[in-house]
C-alpha cells in the first residue's frame, strides 16, 4: 500500500521537519541523533550506497522465529483438549458426563485468551513488546503445567473445576501471543528480504498453529499406544504436561530478544496515545479486518461437525480403541498443512488481500458443493471421497483467511498502536467462535428431523460468510506490500503532525529519536 503522502514524507527528509537531524548538548562528542528514515553515515558505504545485509538468513529469522512460534502452543494446548475430554469421559464415566466442567473444560480457555489479547495488546504497546512475550511465556507454562497436575482432595468432580480453572488461565497465556509475539514477528520480517517477508511470517504464525494441532492429536495417540489404550490418568495427564516442553524452550530464545528496529523508533510507551486521531484514521480499517476474522473463526468452527462426521463414518466411535479416534483425528487436522505451507508464498505473490479475497471465494465455492451433494458424498461407501472433498475445503480455509488475516491484522496499522490493533482485531474473532459454537445447534436444528438438512445448512450458511469476507477484503481492505509497516508509519505520522500531535514523542526515548549506534 503506497499512498501519495508516503511520496511527500520521503521528499520531506530533504527539508527541514520535525525529524530532521538533532544534537545532545549533554557531551563534548555529541553522538547525532536520526531522523526515523534516515541510514547513519557509518551504515553506508564510501559511494554512499546501503550494504547488503551481512547477517545470514537464519539471523535474519530468528527474530521472526522466537516472535511467532509460540503460536504453536496455542494449537497444540486448544486441540488436545479434545483428546484429553475423550479420556476423562471413559475414565470417568457419569462422574464426567454429569458435571458442570463438561460444558466448560473446552471453551473456557478460549474465553481466557480473549481477556489475553485484549491485556498484551495494550502491555505490548506501551508496555514492551520482549517483556510481554516473556511474561505470556511464563504464564503458559506455569498453567499448562498446573493443568497437568490438576488435583483437588482425591475429589473427581473438584478435579474437574480445578482443570477448569487453570485452562482459563493457560487462555490468557495464549492470548498474550497474538498480540505480543505477532506483531513483533510481522516487524521482525522488515530485516528479510523483500518478496518473502509475508511467507517467513506466516511460516511462523498461522502454520505454527496448524502444526500444533496436528502434534495436539498426534501426541495422544502415541501416549495411548504406549499405554496399551489403558492406564488412563496416564495418556491425559501426559498428553497435556507435554504441552509445557515448546513454550520453555521458547522461553529460553526470547530471553535474548531485543525490541525490533520500527519499534524502537515509533513507540508511543513514553507518548499519549491519541485515541480519538487513531479510531478516526484506523477505526473502518480495524472494523473490516476485525469482522472478516470474526466471519472466520465462526466458519472454521461451525464446519468442525464433518470431523465427526467423517470419523462416524469410519468406525464406532463407541467401541472403537483411543489409538483409532486419535489416529484418525490427525489424519483429520493434517488437511490443514498443505493450505497453510504452500499458500504461504502465495501471499508474496499476490499479495494478503488477494491470497485471502481468492482463498475465502474458493472455499465458500467448494463449501456450497459439498452442502449440495451431502447427500452423495456422507455414504460410507464414498468417505474417502469426503474426506478428500473436505481436506480440500480445509486448504483453501488456510491458504485464505487462515493464513492472511494475521498479516493483515498486523500490518494495517502504524506500530505505535499495532499491538492494541491487532489484540481487538483477534478477540474479535474469538468471538466469533463463540458465536459460532452457540448458535451452531440451532443451525443444526432448524433441518429438524432431516440429518441431510441438519447437516447442509450449517454448510450453507457458513458457506456465505466465506463469500461475504471476499467481498469486504477486496473492496475495503488495503492492499499490503513489502515496506508497508514502514510506509504505514509515515503515513500516520504525516497525519498526527496535520492534526497538531507532536510525534517527536515517538520512540523509546522520550524525544522520540534513535541514536546512531543504536540504529547500526
Amino acid at each position: 500500500m503506497k499512498e501519495d503522502s508516503a511520496d511527500s514524507a520521503a521528499s520531506s527528509n530533504q527539508t527541514t521537519t520535525t525529524h530532521e537531524l538533532l544534537l545532545s548538548s549533554t557531551t563534548t562528542s555529541p553522538p547525532t541523533l536520526l531522523a526515523q528514515n534516515e541510514k547513519p553515515l557509518a551504515a553506508l558505504t564510501p559511494d554512499g550506497i546501503e550494504p547488503q545485509n551481512e547477517k545470514t538468513l537464519w539471523q535474519q529469522l530468528l527474530p521472526v522465529v522466537a516472535c511467532g512460534a509460540g503460536l504453536f502452543s496455542d494449537g497444540y494446548i486448544n486441540n488436545v483438549i479434545g483428546s484429553v475430554i475423550t479420556v476423562l469421559a471413559i475414565q470417568y464415566g457419569p462422574l464426567w458426563s454429569n458435571s458442570t466442567a463438561k460444558s466448560y473444560l473446552s471453551a473456557i480457555a478460549f474465553a481466557g485468551t480473549v481477556v489475553g489479547q485484549l491485556l498484551f495488546g495494550y502491555l505490548s504497546d506501551k508496555w514492551s513488546r520482549t517483556n510481554s512475550l516473556l511474561l505470556s511465556t511464563l504464564i503458559l507454562i506455569l498453567f499448562t503445567a498446573l493443568s497437568t497436575g490438576s488435583y483437588y482432595k482425591g475429589d473427581a468432580v473438584g478435579m474437574f473445576n480445578v482443570l477448569t480453572a487453570w485452562r482459563f488461565f493457560v487462555g490468557i497465556g495464549i492470548g498474550g501471543e497474538y498480540p505480543a509475539g505477532s506483531v513483533a514477528a510481522a516487524e521482525s520480517s522488515g530485516e528479510l528480504k523483500k518478496g518473502t517477508r509475508n511467507m517467513w511470517f506466516i511460516l511462523f504464525t498461522n502454520s505454527m498453529i496448524d502444526w500444533g494441532f496436528v502434534v495436539g492429536a498426534f501426541v495422544p495417540w502415541v501416549v495411548a499406544a504406549a499405554c496399551h489404550n489403558t492406564n488412563l490418568e496416564t495418556i491425559w495427564r501426559t498428553s497435556l504436561g507435554i504441552g509445557v516442553v515448546f513454550p520453555l524452550s521458547l522461553f529460553v530464545m526470547r530471553f535474548f530478544l531485543k525490541e525490533p528496529e520500527e519499534f524502537q523508533k515509533n513507540s508511543m510507551k513514553y507518548a499519549r496515545t491519541p485515541y480519538k486521531l487513531v479510531f478516526r484514521f484506523y477505526g473502518w480499517r480495524l472494523f473490516i479486518v476485525s469482522f472478516i476474522w470474526f466471519l472466520y473463526d465462526f466458519s472454521a468452527y461451525s464446519f468442525s461437525i464433518y470431523s465427526s462426521t467423517i470419523l462416524a463414518n469410519i468406525f464406532d466411535k463407541d467401541s472403537a480403541p483411543l489409538t483409532t479416534v486419535f489416529g484418525w483425528n490427525t489424519v483429520i487436522n493434517l488437511f490443514y498443512i498443505p493450505g497453510t505451507m504452500m499458500g504461504a508464498p502465495v501471499s508474496d505473490w499476490l499479495g494478503p488481500k488477494k491470497a485471502l479475497a481468492v482463498g475465502v471465494m474458493l472455499q465458500g465455492f467448494v463449501g456450497f458443493v459439498m452442502a449440495g451433494c451431502y447427500p452423495l458424498l456422507a455414504r460410507p461407501e464414498v468417505v474417502g471421497g469426503f474426506a478428500v472433498v473436505f481436506g480440500v475445503f480445509q486448504s483453501l480455509g488456510e491458504l485464505g483467511p487462515g493464513n492472511n488475516i494475521g498479516v493483515l491484522a498486523a500490518k494495517t496499522c502504524a506500530t505505535g498502536v499495532r499491538g492494541q490493533y491487532y489484540g481487538v482485531a483477534a478477540a474479535v474473532g474469538k468471538l466469533g467462535a463463540f458465536v459460532g459454537t452457540y448458535v451452531f445447534p440451532y443451525i443444526v436444528e432448524a433441518g429438524g428431523e432431516s440429518e441431510v438438512l441438519s447437516a447442509q445448512y450449517p454448510f450453507y450458511v457458513s458457506s456465505a460468510g466465506c463469500v461475504l469476507s471476499a467481498v469486504l477484503c477486496w473492496f475495503w481492505v488495503p492492499r499490503v506490500e513489502q515496506d508497508t509497516i514502514r510506509d504505514e508509519d509515515e503515513r500516520f505520522r504525516a497525519f498526527l503532525e496535520g492534526n497538531g500531535y507532536d510525534t517527536a514523542q515517538l520512540g523509546l526515548r522520550k524525544d522520540g529519536s534513535v541514536l546512531v549506534e543504536e540504529a547500526k
